[in-house]
């Protein structure tokens, strides 16, 4: 597709900072960010991996196929660039081609509770935020064809916001014809969500904790009258925020299909949620949102206890833009709340039911930190600093410390007492050890069991995002399904530079440029847009972006 304009609309003060129309006629004659950098990051993942379970890639392709397929990124802080390097490496090992074509699983050894092909939809709509970014869209295309016309009642193994997700999936590939489709079973999964887990005399879902991929939280422990139990039914701000984002998801694919009846009821469904989860979720006394009793009444409270999915909500914009809800994200800064030296802690620390256990089931809710969650909750931040005017308690400054600590948690002391690149499940937040290896690796003193999932269960452990929260966030990269791009980076002040490349959004290929001295990259001093190898636009600072009608 041509350039129709080189030019697009800029928001805030952006046209006082434009260069002139001549300066602007830059085009890019290589790659900004080159192949070396990757291929010394894959290299040196392979040479230290012992490659276990293999699926359709293996680390031998490994380089062949992130090279024609990520988006290529320079970055000041090398811990994050590792990160963002490593966690494609991980991602690549899940790529499943079965009878029902392409599926990305969460472990990479057959597990007991997976279902068809073993693949689990707890962390699906992760896998396909992540997977978004790939350039050939056949890998995330197929897999939500999998969930929806392939999966059986996997859909519904665990919550699943499957319709925002794919939504998500067609802002950067959008295919209108699969898209309509789509929306006979997206809303087919949405009905029955609504049999299986909504009280006919209530507007908000139900969920047990485990089945939101939650086990023996504080919550539930609370619910079941102060005694641990694995399994709690409750009125949670996850689910509740999954329904409302699916039936918003929902709402403007039938829009896009000129489907005005369909597009209308679930706009109002979204919003009778939102109205409830606000009313009912909130709570007062704590100043977040909380679980609320399954069998609640009017007068029913929600629970004394701060878990981290009460931002949740933000993931998706849902909360309204309120002072009072601005308070909420004081404790994720409070050592108190959820702030810990690894990682962000499930469950406030101030809470006397918080613990950080080597006992019991090897995967606890109640205070470790849990990739999963920490994505969940960055993202939120970033929305809520990009989206919102209240956010008096919390800023910019407050999400790259945050990413970072979650690079840096990609670690593990390997035999030699040398640090080398890890994610699995659970993370000790005092002392970075992943807990459900330390456990697994002896269960009852017989070393790896296969009732748990045989050796190094974990290892590659696919169950949150990285990728996404360094494009969309860090790097502010956000593309809509009206080919409308957004740049609204979260980079820290001092960073003088950074480059991604290799972005393609519907076809075309985007690349993204910071050199403040103009040094760096020898393409002018600015933030630089280019679009299909060309400059469309050009500004002297980093500033918010939105680039339209190109």
């Amino acid at each position: 597709m041509r350039i129709q304009k080189y030019f697009a609309l800029l928001l805030f003060t952006i046209f006082s900072s434009c260069y002139q129309d001549q300066q602007n006629k830059i085009t890019l004659t290589k790659e900004i960010v080159g192949l070396e950098k990757l291929k010394k990051y894959i290299t040196d993942f392979n040479e230290k991996d012992y490659e276990i379970y293999k699926q359709f890639y293996e680390n031998s392709e490994a380089y062949d196929f992130l090279s024609k397929n990520i988006p290529l990124i320079d970055l000041p802080n090398k811990d994050i660039e590792e990160t963002y390097y490593f966690r494609w490496w991980t991602y690549r090992k899940h790529i499943k081609n079965t009878d029902d074509g392409f599926v990305i699983t969460e472990f990479l050894p057959q597990v007991f509770w997976s279902m068809k092909h073993n693949t689990i939809n707890c962390p699906a709509a992760h896998h396909i935020y992540e997977g978004r970014w790939l350039r050939d869209p056949k890998y995330i295309s197929e897999y939500i064809n999998f969930w929806l016309n392939k999966s059986g009642d996997g859909i519904r193994q665990y919550s699943f916001w499957v319709a925002d997700a794919t939504l998500a999936f067609n802002n950067i590939h959008r295919n209108d014809s699969i898209l309509s489709s789509q929306l006979s079973p997206l809303i087919s999964n949405y009905n029955e969500w609504e049999k299986i887990r909504k009280d006919k005399d209530k507007s908000l879902f139900w969920q047990f904790d485990v089945n939101d991929g939650m086990e023996l939280t504080v919550s539930g422990r609370i619910l079941n009258e102060n005694i641990e139990k694995f399994g709690v039914e409750a009125t949670r701000p996850t689910i509740n925020s999954y329904m409302y984002a699916d039936a918003m998801a929902i709402s403007k694919i039938a829009f896009l299909n000129n489907n005005f009846e369909i597009g209308k009821k679930f706009e109002n469904k979204a919003n009778k949620i939102k109205e409830e989860l606000q009313d009912r979720l909130w709570n007062d006394e704590l100043n977040f949102f909380t679980v609320l009793p399954k069998n609640h009444n009017k007068t029913s409270k929600p629970l004394n206890v701060r878990e981290l999915i009460g931002y949740v909500p933000w993931y998706f914009n849902l909360p309204d833009d309120k002072p009072e809800y601005a308070l909420a994200w004081e404790k994720l800064k409070d050592t108190t709340g959820f702030s810990a030296p690894y990682g962000l802690t499930v469950t406030e620390q101030s809470h006397p039911f918080f613990k950080i256990s080597y006992q019991g089931h090897e995967c606890q809710w109640n205070g470790p930190s849990w990739p999963f969650a920490t994505t969940q909750t960055l993202k939120a931040l970033s929305n809520y600093v990009n989206n919102y005017s209240e956010n008096k308690s919390i800023s910019k400054d407050d999400y790259y410390p945050l990413l970072l600590q979650y690079a840096k948690s990609h670690k593990i002391l390997n035999e030699n007492g040398e640090a080398q690149n890890w994610i699995d499940e659970n993370l000790n937040p005092y002392t970075g050890d992943w807990i459900s290896r330390t456990r697994l690796k002896n269960w009852e003193g017989e070393g790896w069991s296969d009732g748990k999932g045989g050796v190094e269960r974990g290892k590659d452990y696919n169950h949150s995002g990285f990728c996404d929260l360094v494009l969309s966030d860090l790097l502010g990269i956000k593309l809509s399904i009206d080919g409308t791009i957004e740049i609204n980076p979260l980079i820290p002040n001092e960073w003088e530079w950074f480059a991604v490349d290799n972005i393609f959004h519907q076809g075309r290929k985007v690349s993204l440029v910071w050199d403040k001295t103009g040094e760096k990259y020898n393409l002018g001093k600015g933030l630089m847009v280019f679009l299909e190898n060309k400059i469309v636009v050009k500004t002297n600072k980093i500033e918010k972006l939105v680039l339209n009608n190109y």
